[in-house]
């Protein structure tokens, strides 16, 4: 993911560039993000090209910050609660 984000789309060849893992492992994570609508990927003659989609990228982030902030609330609750009971 920070390779396709930092670098706009991506061959395989190239995202695997420098790593110790296999294209086919890398191409497994590829179809499992494509597969959450988080990547998608075009042929270009022989090779697929791969890219973010933006988009969905965005609706996972605002659901990840709701999560967060509700963890917050409950996490200020429970330090709280055990602030009080030790008094």
């Amino acid at each position: 993911m920070a390779r396709l984000c930092d670098g706009g789309p991506q061959s395989i060849v190239r995202l695997t560039e420098g790593m110790d893992l296999t294209r086919q492992g890398v191409t497994k994570h590829l179809r499992v993000l494509a597969d959450a609508g988080l990547i998608r990927g075009t042929r270009r003659g022989r090779e697929s090209l791969w890219k973010i989609e933006s988009r969905q990228l965005d609706v996972a982030r605002s659901y990840l910050g709701l999560m967060s902030r509700r963890w917050d609330e409950r996490l200020a609750r429970l330090e709280k609660h055990v602030t009080r009971s030790r008094e």
